[in-house]
């Protein structure tokens, strides 16, 4: 016989109060870890992707991504392609936060052909796919597009260069982006209808690709300088680009005689504006985009409701040199709203 089972029955009446204590402990334990699990649960994961973390628009979109998701109780994963381009790397992203059960993923894509194949693996998962900034080619490859109308925010920007010339010839170098990359194509393409030109006219003299880096941009302007030295009108894909062309600019001592445009609005962009180095920029909002794809990515997650379709995001042009037919906010406007932050 087990020497237990010859204990006396009254040792373990002894210990009943002490078990029954004890187990209404564990049970009172068990409740509120079963009460903790099932709220990290139902926490929605949102993914976050960009092109890279340094350009300030997106870390800019990052903060604000952070501070929706914290105002709405979710968890955000992030990731970012190594340069502007780099869609090797947002791919992995898409295929880790599908893994890591996010419900909704949101990309500034790099390679917005490139990277469709992978959305639809993302979306056959369940996750819902929003854009921002950039539109996938096609454009419905992905659930929805929270964006700046691009081709506006050029339209602007080859406006307020055409007035601004007072009908001088213009001399216009292109800094693009990349190509086949659409939120560049749109921006050069509104540049030049905004502008009164078509692909091909004589009176662009210069294009070359920056990726959206200033010393890329240098360097393309420096290239443009030598083809064409009486250039008097550059479009640059954002604001990175237009620092470098203005420091080559200056280095040649041309920066008086050449006006630049661009597009992002950054707060360091309006400060450059403000400063006289880029003429006029149009303002984009990104910290929008952002918050509203959480809000958009959290609703799915909790009610399955989807966001569809595109979601202009807003575009303005700032400028402390007005010109007529051509609306426009000041430099005190546009750094009191720089990334979004009103």
């Amino acid at each position: 016989m087990n020497p237990i089972s010859r204990r006396p029955q009254r040792r373990a009446s002894n210990l009943q109060p002490v078990v029954k204590g004890v187990a209404a402990a564990c049970i009172a334990a068990s409740a509120l870890w079963c009460a903790g699990a099932s709220l990290a649960a139902d926490q929605p994961v949102v993914g976050l992707i960009t092109k890279t973390d340094t350009n300030p628009f997106f870390v800019k979109m990052k903060q604000g991504a952070e501070a929706a998701a914290q105002k709405d109780g979710a968890k955000l994963v992030t990731a970012a392609g190594k340069f502007d381009g780099d869609n090797a790397a947002q791919v992995t992203a898409i295929e880790n936060m599908i893994t890591a059960g996010a419900k909704a993923i949101l990309i500034t894509p790099s390679d917005t052909k490139a990277i469709v194949p992978s959305i639809k693996k993302a979306r056959a998962a369940g996750a819902l796919v929003i854009a921002l900034d950039t539109p996938t080619d096609p454009q419905d490859a992905t659930d929805a597009l929270f964006a700046t109308d691009n081709f506006k925010a050029g339209v602007l920007i080859g406006q307020y260069a055409k007035a601004a010339l007072g009908g001088k010839p213009a001399k216009i170098a292109t800094l693009d982006l990349a190509p086949g990359v659409s939120v560049g194509v749109l921006r050069h393409n509104g540049f030049l209808q905004g502008m009164g030109v078509k692909e091909g006219d004589p009176s662009i003299v210069c294009s070359q690709d920056t990726r959206g880096d200033q010393s890329k941009g240098q360097t393309a302007m420096e290239n443009c300088l030598q083809k064409s030295p009486d250039i008097n009108v550059v479009y640059t894909i954002n604001e990175p680009a237009a620092a470098g062309a203005y420091r080559a600019l200056k280095s040649a001592g041309k920066e008086k005689s050449v006006m630049i445009v661009s597009i992002d609005g950054g707060c360091e962009g309006v400060r450059n504006v403000k400063a006289g180095a880029i003429a006029a920029t149009s303002q984009q909002y990104p910290l929008k985009m952002a918050s509203l794809g959480v809000e958009a990515g959290v609703e799915y997650a909790k009610t399955g409701k989807k966001a569809t379709g595109y979601h202009d995001t807003g575009v303005t042009l700032i400028t402390d040199k007005p010109q007529n037919g051509v609306d426009s906010k000041d430099t005190k406007f546009g750094l009191d709203n720089c990334w979004g932050n009103k």
